[in-house]
């Protein structure tokens, strides 16, 4: 009989669902240290909330630990790289607080627009001050939404029955589908900010957003904005939040999370009286609990008793054995993956795989899934094989295939064309022998060079003495060249070349290529060394 460890809280409904389901349970609330690892390794799966810690040193000797389930979308409190090297799945549950937290942001708007916890206060206190409190109406303002992922865009849909005009900031989101849903996409952040009003975030945690609306951000804004925070604290800079409001250019703030939780008694923001402060309350409603507590369970039941995987965020829902055979294969689609996104000029909307030969037999869905994570993985690190296709889909980036079993030029060949809303692009990869990856296509030019580390990119006329006047730059900088190929359609006309460099170029020696009058186009790309596979293959 599989055992689960109940962790943290969770709704008996999905402890129910669990017993229903023939699994032992094991409640034991706020282990640590010692006694949590005894209770991980007696356990075939686990469910966790916010509140307990799985890091490394939980992972090292894992016992018969097989999955760990966050009852909840945000897996910042596990170590999924560490889980991952030793076979374990990690799955979340990513729609079962998305309502309540988007309501949790209204409420908060409204509260701050408002004043409506400090009215209360004041009325409480015997006291009637309604010159005090005068607010702000919603309707006609701007609300700038950074984030259009689900929960951002339930915030959109309610805050446009408020009649606000809605504008965000998405990567990921190409325009068209964002005007569907009624929002103006924005290029950047910094053309976002001084339109707002009222600006929400709805990204990620960790490094990739931390500090990401600092001074210099919070600057741009109107004088007289207002700020919500019910994503991840730390994605706004408390210090610079609270300069901003107490200098006046700021109106208010709410915030829902903060970077140290429970926030220290000194923390800049909970004594200001133009911020309203809730203790981390997104998912806190009955119905959100029993969402994720019933979806949680029914994960791990599905997955111990059918050994099927489903939201996992560290590897694919397909057998072992299988996914080994293929690893070459989604190596390469990662990699060329990951070379769209950073030459990708403007949103991405649309993505065509064409495979020939023999990667054609090899099953071409989680070949595509790898190239839509690769694709995704800078600004999505979520991002894997199991969810890059729906995510990208979400996103309004469509991926389509064409396949031929013809082997052409090449015994394999991936094609990636790549459109955004300002040009399109192609870039197309093939293996040598079992491991060997090599680009041998890009845009119209055919080539043959390694496809990982550092690679400088550059469009040029193909004229003499090019070569030297790289090599004698970088030389003198210190930057190691370990191959060079030139693509071009015909002698002394455009051409494209690619270094493959040791080490990554200065942007002292980057500006001297740029100087070069022949050199018409620049790009660096970082792609991972050779063979490193990422922590979702397992």
């Amino acid at each position: 009989m599989p055992r689960v460890l109940i962790a943290d809280d969770l709704d008996q409904g999905g402890i129910d669902l669990l017993r229903q389901a023939g699994i032992e349970i094991d409640e034991r609330l706020k282990l640590k240290g010692p006694d949590l690892h005894a209770a991980l390794q007696a356990a075939d799966g686990v469910i966790v909330r916010s509140a307990t810690k799985l890091t490394a040193a939980e992972f090292e000797h894992p016992g018969k630990l097989k999955a760990v389930v966050r009852a909840g979308v945000g897996v910042d409190t596990i170590d999924v790289a560490a889980a991952t090297r030793k076979g374990i799945v990690v799955m979340n549950t990513p729609g079962g607080n998305t309502v309540s937290t988007a309501e949790q942001t209204m409420a908060l708007l409204l509260a701050l627009a408002r004043h409506a916890p400090a009215a209360d206060a004041s009325v409480k206190a015997g006291k009637w001050e309604r010159g005090k409190f005068m607010g702000a109406q919603l309707a006609g303002k701007t609300l700038g939404i950074i984030g259009l992922g689900r929960i951002g865009r339930e915030v959109a849909r309610r805050a446009a029955s408020f009649d606000m005009k809605i504008v965000g900031f998405d990567p990921m989101l190409a325009p068209e589908r964002a005007a569907h849903l009624g929002i103006e996409s924005v290029p950047d952040i910094p053309s976002l900010l001084p339109r707002c009003d009222f600006l929400t975030v709805h990204v990620p945690g960790g490094a990739e957003t931390l500090n990401m609306i600092g001074a210099a951000e919070l600057a741009l804004m109107k004088k007289g904005a207002r700020v919500i925070n019910c994503a991840r604290g730390g994605i706004i800079n408390e210090q610079a939040l609270a300069d901003a409001l107490k200098s006046g250019h700021l109106a208010g703030a709410a915030l829902d999370v903060y970077s140290q939780e429970p926030p220290p008694a000194d923390h800049p923001l909970t004594k200001l009286p133009n911020v309203v402060t809730t203790p981390h309350l997104g998912a806190s409603t009955v119905e959100a609990q029993v969402s994720v507590a019933l979806e949680a369970a029914q994960l791990l039941i599905d997955y111990l008793t059918k050994g099927i995987v489903q939201s996992a965020v560290n590897m694919a829902s397909v057998d072992r054995t299988e996914l080994q055979e293929l690893r070459p294969y989604i190596d390469l689609a990662r990699r060329l993956g990951i070379l769209q996104a950073q030459m990708a000029q403007g949103s991405i909307t649309r993505a065509q795989l064409s495979y020939r030969g023999e990667a054609f037999q090899r099953g071409t869905k989680l070949i595509t899934a790898a190239f839509a994570a690769g694709l995704l993985e800078s600004r999505l690190p979520e991002a894997n094989i199991v969810n890059a296709k729906l995510l990208a889909e979400e996103r309004g980036i469509e991926i389509v295939e064409q396949t031929s079993s013809k082997k052409g030029d090449f015994n394999t060949l991936i094609k990636a064309d790549v459109t955004t809303d300002k040009k399109a692009y192609t870039a197309a990869g093939t293996l040598f022998g079992n491991q060997f990856l090599r680009l041998v296509q890009l845009g119209p030019y055919g080539l043959d060079t390694y496809l990982d580390g550092i690679m400088l990119i550059f469009t040029h006329q193909d004229v003499p003495g090019m070569i030297g006047f790289l090599g004698t730059i970088f030389g003198k900088h210190r930057i190691n060249i370990a191959q060079m190929t030139v693509g071009r359609t015909q002698p002394g006309g455009e051409a494209i070349g690619v270094l493959n460099l040791d080490n990554a170029p200065t942007e002292d020696a980057l500006k001297q290529v740029r100087q070069h009058p022949q050199i018409t186009s620049l790009s660096v790309v970082k792609l991972p060394p050779a063979g490193q596979m990422p922590v979702w293959f397992g």
